[in-house]
């Protein structure tokens, strides 16, 4: 079974039918705001953030905020940098990730004793 390629309306949505609108907000408030102090993250940079995490395209996110694509780009380069993550989804992932807290980092498991 072979998947539908995704392509660009023009609008900056998804052809798969995921409208980035629409799309369910992985992180909270509370959680962005301790990305953003764990990553040094500029108050623009995190609203780009926050924008490609819920799956905006730059040219998107230019028109959004009316600024250039280029410039988008260059913010972005910039959270990869801080993050250090060079792909959008490997972003999304340390976000989640580091937005958990410690709880969710792997440590030391209890030791289970056995019952044979």
């Amino acid at each position: 079974m072979s998947v539908p390629e995704q392509t660009n309306k023009g609008d900056g949505r998804r052809c798969d039918g995921a409208d980035p609108e629409a799309m369910q907000v992985l992180l909270d408030g509370r959680q962005w705001s301790y990305v953003r102090r764990r990553y040094e993250l500029t108050p623009r940079e995190v609203q780009i953030a926050e924008m490609v995490c819920r799956g905006f395209r730059n040219d998107r996110i230019a028109r959004d905020l009316k600024i250039r694509p280029g410039t988008v780009k260059t913010h972005v380069r910039n959270i990869y940098r801080k993050v250090k993550v060079k792909s959008k989804i490997a972003m999304l992932l340390r976000f989640v990730h580091e937005a958990n807290g410690p709880s969710s980092l792997p440590g030391p498991r209890p030791h289970i004793s056995s019952l044979d």
